[in-house]
């Protein structure tokens, strides 16, 4: 076996056990340091791939900064039907407050209860987070410091986003609807989101690492 073809084969193997998308720094970790290949290689062998299975079931996409193997969308309605449990159900207020922290990030606890007009109860952070789709990403500069919340890359990847530019435009309803479809999810359209939009963003410090 050439080298080239056991790379293919490596690089292969491991987007289809990972359980989330595998970027190409994650990639050559795996790999000793004086055989690790380099980023264009593996760019190389990722087209090879995606060419290969271009015709299955199955397609290695980027999602984020990774990448991983998922079903086509076509077939998705085949494969709902191997979930005979019932899709994960979530209250309009954390979808609200999901959809307001996606397309107005980074926001404070405070900026998603001036847009919703309520107060947002702590369990409904506790459970973004512990789900992985929120993290703190610094503190505002104001007095107080509130911490500020964006998105995760587990986001990205639930809802089957490259990037946060292919989030839905908050005016295309049927746009929205039909990705929540195929999701199985209700994803709510806020209106006040969008005229938030336009303002400018807020000023960050920086969470400090330990």
């Amino acid at each position: 076996m050439s080298k080239d073809q056991q790379l293919k084969n490596i690089v292969e193997a491991v987007f289809l056990v990972a359980d989330a998308p595998v970027s190409l720094q994650k990639m050559k970790s795996l790999f000793p340091e004086d055989a690790t290949p380099q980023h264009q290689q593996l760019l190389e062998v990722i087209g090879r791939l995606q060419e290969e299975w271009q015709e299955r079931g199955m397609e290695l996409k980027k999602i984020g900064s990774g990448y991983r193997f998922q079903s086509r969308e076509r077939y998705a309605p085949w494969l709902r039907r191997l979930n005979e449990g019932r899709p994960p159900r979530f209250s309009r207020a954390q979808l609200e407050t999901l959809s307001i922290i996606a397309y107005r990030q980074p926001v404070t606890r405070g900026d998603i209860e001036e847009i919703r007009g309520v107060s947002v109860s702590p369990d409904i952070i506790r459970a973004l987070l512990e789900r992985g789709w929120i993290r703190e990403v610094g503190h505002r500069d104001v007095p107080g410091k509130p911490a500020l919340i964006a998105t995760t890359q587990e986001f990205l990847a639930y809802f089957n986003l490259t990037s946060l530019r292919e989030l839905p435009v908050l005016s295309a309803k049927r746009e929205i609807s039909e990705i929540a479809e195929e999701l199985n999810l209700t994803l709510p359209v806020i209106p006040t989101v969008e005229a938030s939009l336009e303002s400018e963003p807020s000023p960050v410090i920086p969470i400090e690492s330990e």
